[in-house]
């Protein structure tokens, strides 16, 4: 079912510019849109194994939210749901061979998941 490996972190911004100078200079990030996500700056880290993007903040993503690749999001959420999760985004396509959901665990964090290949 589940790979289990973080892919993937979101960190919620105001202004990708500042977030940008303020990440990249600080961690040596390399940021930048990939084509077709012009509005979703991704970050990448200099071990060119981690990385996540800089996404909108909004009243619902005020925090660093991680993403866990599985093999398939609807059994994950089905699971989750059975043992006490909520969840807060259905299974919602990033390209044509990938997908992305989050979920509130019982303790009220919200855990994203991803299934697919992004192929950027």
């Amino acid at each position: 079912m589940p790979h289990g490996d973080i892919t993937h972190i979101d960190i919620p911004v105001s202004d990708y510019d500042r977030a940008a100078a303020f990440y990249g200079d600080l961690f040596g990030w390399q940021i930048s849109a990939p084509p077709g996500f012009e509005d979703y700056p991704m970050w990448q880290a200099p071990n060119r194994i981690s990385g996540g993007g800089l996404a909108p903040r909004s009243a619902d993503f005020t925090q660093p939210r991680s993403y866990v690749e599985v093999d398939s999001i609807d059994e994950v959420l089905a699971k989750a749901q059975a043992a006490g999760a909520t969840v807060v985004m259905d299974k919602s396509p990033i390209t044509e061979t990938s997908w992305w959901a989050v979920f509130r665990d019982p303790d009220g964090n919200h855990i994203g998941l991803f299934e697919g290949l992004v192929g950027m």
